[in-house]
């Protein structure tokens, strides 16, 4: 009877392992699919007024010279007033996509005021961007121009209102005391009436701009033309050409905000405006606004209102700054026309232009208001001092020429004669007892020009002298420093100009100081001395002196300056036009006209912990304060050296070439360089190496590349000698300098072969190392080349490696075996190459010492490629 089994009842599994994969896949997927969601980019839409200067797939869009975007669609918008332009942004710049975000075409523009976006030329149109603040937005319209301020720019940014607009237009420089700090940055209308033109102050000079601060215009020229003579005056070059706007600094007032709003006056005296006060009386009812206020027949100051009030008419009166000093309790002032009597007309000219307000001073302080009298008021003070004046020689002065200060007549000329040794020229003159008090004991004179004429590339001044100054000349009195006054009979000097005034007065007191130079650095006697551009001497001698082959150079500083003469005192020679050129813009410093034209000295002071030698006058400011030293080099004449070329140390500048010239015997090249001061101590030892590097092309590559567009350097690597020297032999190829701690040795073979210096060394495929130099053995049997191997890879190579010849294409052709084709890389092939094979491990017994020498096998032997010993690190 056959038996039934009972069946087995099996629990099926719930969750079957091969399920992990397509939930992996997915997962992987999905990954995959938000990754790449999340780096596709942003895109957004930027309109503009046309698509010029635009491609598809080329505009960037930059900030800060950092592509951020690509344009990567262009159609014409619904309204067809301009192009929406479609930019793909990356995506790390969603944060910075928002309400505040402005964008702008850059493009290349020349205007008279400088070129923008030069680097457009090379690279094309690009849009900037300037990452704003709010919500996330996708849609801009594009700025018509550059916001004022753009990343990494610093300033201060202010608003100036004026009724008119003048030649002033973006770019127009921002002058404080003829020197640009700034520019005008862009204009608009404010209102039907005003203009709000925006400036912006350079950081370095935000801090002069004041709360209280008075900007005025000072576009092209001013010509100022009278009966009294003719006066031309202009900023600077720039002003004439592009407009122009200085301003006015109180140091003791608050630092404006940015912002802020100031008013533009017409000009400096509008501007700075003067004392202001009221005028009143009978004669007030002829006279009219902008009268002049005359002192001595100088307008001091004019009426700038005139108004009906319930007391009569009030004249709104100001004196400029200049003469405030003579406003005073007891002053007087009184209405004057032109005087017609039998014997002529006085003041003709007021026939014409009208009366004027003429004016006293008197003593105590200032009023606001004063009466306007109908005639001038009686003197009560007639004492006047007589004074004798004395001048090398006659300076077109003669009896009856005006005294003047401040161009205001105070005295006059009474005589002129000859003094008793014939030796000088003596004036008997007469002072006003007004102004006796302006005479010191140590006062002298200088004469007035007729005719003067300054031209620089600051600006152009032209002014002449009145009839009186033309037929009898004229002096100005130059106030001393003495309290005392000067008494009656006293004798005073007189000058033919200024700087006769002051040559004489440094010749009493200057400081001496001998510098040396190479050559005569087109130096003179007379060239000036700078101390931040200002003049505090100049050159007295230059005198060639044999025996230490070089020039001595005599200065004459004025005591005044003696605190600069200190054991930190550098000297070094100004170029008259330096040029600075690059892509972010051209740069040029002029010296001042009298250095130009007759060649001129700086100085400086070093930090307080640096000793300068005193005596060395360095060609240039940098080469001065890093206190750099001479050194002289013997080179090749084949070397293509030249004036300016680096001496470098690992690709660090550490001086500079002078001048190349080549030696009589047509062989070599004396170079005269500089090591600069912070460096020189580490290249000046005896055995300090100098070599020409110079670009190398072969096949195994090109060595130096840059040069090809800087052309040759000087590569320098210290010594270890104690000695000092300062002449050098510097050869054309630089040797390897092992400042790594690399594992130098030795190949040798029976000839050269492909190898050549550069040929890199390899080991599985890897470069480890290179040859850096070969020559023939002594008994030119062979062939010895110097190689090294990185310092990271040298326990790789031990007293077990071999190496052989990669170089090349090998052929092994067989009557039976075939053809047999044995290649390396195309590098190889091209380059040549050399391979190495460990067979032990790196140990303490193995290690191979600098300069072991090893074969250079022709051939592989198959096993080498087997050996793998386990290194050890």
């Amino acid at each position: 009877m056959t038996q039934v089994q009972t069946p087995k009842i099996v629990k099926k599994k719930l969750f079957s392992p091969i399920w992990l994969l397509p939930i992996i896949a997915l997962a992987l997927g999905a990954w995959l699919g938000i990754k790449s969601i999340r780096e596709s980019g942003i895109e957004v839409t930027i309109h503009f007024p046309s698509a010029t200067g635009m491609d598809i797939g080329k505009t960037l869009v930059k900030y800060q010279g950092l592509t951020v975007g690509k344009v990567v669609d262009m159609s014409i918008d619904d309204t067809l007033q301009g192009v929406d332009v479609k930019v793909l942004m990356d995506y790390r710049s969603a944060p910075f996509i928002n309400d505040g975000t402005k964008f702008w075409l850059v493009k290349p523009k020349a205007t008279i005021t400088g070129v923008e976006g030069l680097d457009t030329l090379f690279s094309g149109n690009y849009i900037s961007i300037l990452p704003g603040e709010g919500d996330s937005r996708s849609y801009f319209e594009a700025e018509t121009k550059a916001p004022v301020i753009t990343p990494g720019v610093e300033g201060l940014v202010v608003h100036i209102k004026s009724d008119k607009l003048g030649s002033l237009d973006v770019g127009s420089p921002i002058f404080y005391r003829q020197i640009p700090v700034g520019q005008v940055v862009g204009y608009h209308l404010e209102g039907t009436d005003d203009i709000l033109v925006t400036a912006f102050v350079q950081q370095q000079y935000a801090e002069l701009v004041k709360v209280d601060s008075q900007f005025w215009n000072v576009s092209g020229i001013s010509v100022d033309a009278s009966l009294s003579g003719i006066k031309v005056n202009s900023e600077s070059l720039a002003s004439i050409l592009a407009g122009g706007i200085s301003f006015s600094s109180n140091s003791h007032s608050s630092i404006a905000q940015n912002n802020h709003e100031f008013t533009l006056y017409e000009n400096e005296e509008e501007a700075l405006g003067g004392v202001s006060f009221n005028l009143i009386g009978d004669g007030s009812e002829s006279v009219s606004n902008n009268t002049a206020i005359v002192y001595r027949g100088i307008q001091i100051g004019q009426i700038v209102n005139k108004q009906l009030t319930d007391d009569g008419i009030i004249l709104s009166a100001k004196i400029n700054n200049l003469y405030q000093e003579l406003l005073t309790d007891s002053a007087h002032f009184w209405l004057e026309g032109a005087d017609i009597s039998l014997s002529g007309i006085k003041h003709p000219e007021r026939l014409i232009t009208g009366s004027v307000i003429n004016f006293v001073p008197g003593t105590g302080a200032a009023r606001s208001s004063y009466p306007l009298l109908l005639q001038a008021p009686e003197s009560t003070n007639n004492k006047k001092r007589l004074l004798t004046l004395s001048a090398n020689s006659n300076p077109g002065v003669s009896s009856g020429a005006e005294i003047r200060y401040k161009k205001i007549k105070i005295g006059q000329v009474l005589s002129s004669q000859l003094s008793d040794d014939f030796n000088k020229v003596v004036y008997q003159a007469e002072i006003d007892a007004d102004f006796v008090e302006l005479v010191s004991s140590n006062s002298y004179f200088v004469t007035e020009s007729a005719f003067e004429l300054d031209a620089s590339i600051e600006g152009v001044k032209v002014s002449t002298g009145d009839l009186n100054t033309l037929t009898n000349g004229a002096l100005t009195l130059v106030r001393g420093t003495d309290k005392a006054l000067a008494k009656e009979g006293d004798n005073l000097n007189v000058f033919a100009s200024a700087d006769d005034a002051s040559t004489f007065f440094h010749q009493q007191g200057l400081i001496s100081k001998r510098l040396i130079h190479q050559d005569a650095a087109d130096l003179s006697p007379g060239s000036p001395v700078y101390y931040k551009k200002m003049q505090i001497g100049e050159v007295k001698q230059v005198s060639w002196q044999a025996n230490d082959n070089n020039f001595a150079i005599d200065l004459a500083i004025e005591k005044a300056f003696a605190s600069l003469l200190t054991e930190r005192t550098v000297f070094w020679r100004n170029s008259a036009l330096a040029i600075n050129a690059s892509l972010s813009g051209v740069e040029v410093d002029v010296a001042p006209l009298m250095g130009a034209l007759k060649g001129g000295i700086s100085l400086d002071l070093l930090d307080a912990d640096r000793v300068s030698n005193g005596k060395n006058l360095y060609d240039n400011q940098f080469l001065a304060l890093s206190q750099a030293q001479v050194i002289t080099l013997s080179v090749p004449a084949s070397a293509r050296l030249a004036t300016k070329a680096p001496i470098r140390y690992l690709g660090h500048k550490v001086g500079e070439v002078e001048t190349v010239t080549l030696t009589p015997n047509l062989k070599e090249l004396t170079v005269t360089a500089y090591l600069y001061g912070e460096y020189a101590a580490s290249f000046t030892q005896q055995d300090a190496s100098y070599s020409i590097v110079d670009a190398n092309i072969s096949l195994a590559g090109i060595t130096a590349p840059e040069t090809i567009l800087t052309g040759p350097y000087i590569e320098v690597f210290p010594g270890s000698s104690s000695a000092k020297a300062s002449s050098f032999t510097a050869a054309i190829a630089s040797a390897f300098h092992n400042i790594d701690n690399a594992l130098v040795f030795t190949l040798s073979n029976n000839t050269l072969g492909s190898v050549k210096a550069g040929t890199a060394i390899f080991f599985r495929g890897v470069k480890i190392g290179q040859v850096d130099s070969y020559e023939l053995s002594p008994q030119g049997t062979g062939v010895i080349m110097q190689a090294h191997i990185e310092n990271k890879y040298k326990h790789l190579v031990n007293s077990t490696s071999v190496f052989w010849d990669l170089s090349g294409v090998k052929v092994d052709v067989g009557l039976f075996s075939g053809a047999q084709i044995e290649t390396g890389s195309l590098e190889t092939i091209l380059a040549g190459g050399i391979g190495v094979a460990t067979e032990m491990p790196t140990s303490s017994a193995n290690q191979i010492t600098n300069e072991q020498t090893f074969p250079l096998n022709k051939n592989l032997e198959p096993e080498w490629l087997n050996w793998a010993p386990k290194q050890e690190l």
